[in-house]
């Protein structure tokens, strides 16, 4: 028998107004689907190959689209999928400092590079009082007055990590806390690369489960609260969107890291679920109108985003903002109403 990983899926059936509630089957070999209505007891999708879920999408908490239906992974199906997906897999807290925000770019490559991926993320600027809530066990230690100072002084990237065992290789990553004996005995680690002394030293790391808990909470509360404000200013900007087919293929690092190279300053930053609601509301101004980007971008623009990463007039690795008037409402679109 071919190997298969059973996952317990929500889908939520806007015609219906219902939450209707299946059994995803994936089979690596390949790489096709099959999905079981719970409620009906029946086959609701015969096994059929489909290209756009990868093993690495499969964990509980993510949310895949199978053939126009966005499915909610809420839990395993059996346990040789609980025991083979699920006994290593981690979250962790990271933290870019202000000191690194301009290399988000090179970083999350190196997040990826480390088979890491990012499942939440926010661009924040910490007030002193949140810096010290956040650094609160280092309260009596000689540095505190220091680090609270400077991770307050600028926008901070948290993002929460999952992987296999990813609170270890995250700090593995990030490399020695001093950064000048990370670029000594790790130069190829984060704060040798990017850190220059013991407190500006690039980017933050849970130091165990408990901890990474604790810190993901404080930036992405589960239960109630909004956690540290985005920081998006409305003025002078454009929407800039990577799109979900050059996350999974991660390009995210790369593309961050071409926007700053040519110029852009990026003055906020978050990851989003959308809903079909959501999406259709947003791209509804571009009913009709969408060109075929991708094809004209390799031919007149062979070194854009869109032809560098782009697929096809959908799958074009970027929305960007077409007009200078509706860069404001599409920035707020993200950072005001989805926002919540």
């Amino acid at each position: 028998m071919d190997e298969r990983f059973a996952f317990l899926a929500e889908w939520y059936d806007p015609s219906a107004a219902l939450l209707r509630r299946y059994q995803l089957l994936y089979y690596p070999k390949d790489g096709s689907v099959e999905m079981f209505d719970m409620k009906n007891q029946r086959t609701f999708l015969r096994r059929t190959k489909f290209d756009e879920i990868h093993p690495e999408d499969l964990f509980v908490g993510n949310r895949v689209n199978v053939f126009s239906r966005q499915l909610n992974l809420i839990g395993y199906g059996d346990q040789y999928t609980a025991n083979k997906l699920g006994s290593k897999k981690e979250r962790t807290l990271a933290m870019i400092k202000p000191d690194a925000v301009t290399k988000v770019g090179d970083i999350i490559q190196m997040i990826y590079d480390a088979n890491l991926i990012v499942t939440k993320a926010k661009m924040t600027k910490l007030t002193w009082k949140q810096a010290v809530d956040f650094y609160t066990e280092h309260q009596s230690k000689s540095f505190f007055n220091n680090l609270v100072q400077f991770v307050s002084s600028g926008p901070v990237i948290a993002m929460e990590l999952m992987g296999d065992e990813a609170v270890y290789t995250w700090r593995k990553v990030l490399g020695p806390t001093d950064s000048g004996v990370a670029q000594k005995d790790a130069a190829n680690s984060l704060r040798g690369q990017f850190g220059t002394d013991g407190t500006k030293n690039a980017g933050h790391g849970s130091d165990s489960l408990a901890s990474a808990a604790r810190e993901l909470e404080f930036f992405f509360p589960s239960t109630t609260g909004h956690g540290p404000s985005n920081t998006a200013m409305y003025s002078d900007c454009t929407c800039s969107i990577i799109k979900p087919h050059a996350i999974s293929e991660v390009l995210t690092g790369k593309i961050l890291k071409s926007i700053i190279e040519n110029g852009f300053e990026i003055s906020a930053l978050q990851m989003f679920n959308m809903d079909r609601v959501n999406a259709e509301e947003f791209l509804e101004v571009y009913k009709g109108v969408v060109a075929e980007y991708t094809e004209i971008a390799r031919h007149l623009r062979p070194t854009t985003l869109r032809a560098l990463y782009g697929k096809n007039k959908v799958q074009n690795a970027v929305h960007c903002t077409d007009l200078p008037e509706d860069g404001i409402l599409e920035v707020q679109y993200f950072f005001k109403i989805l926002d919540v």
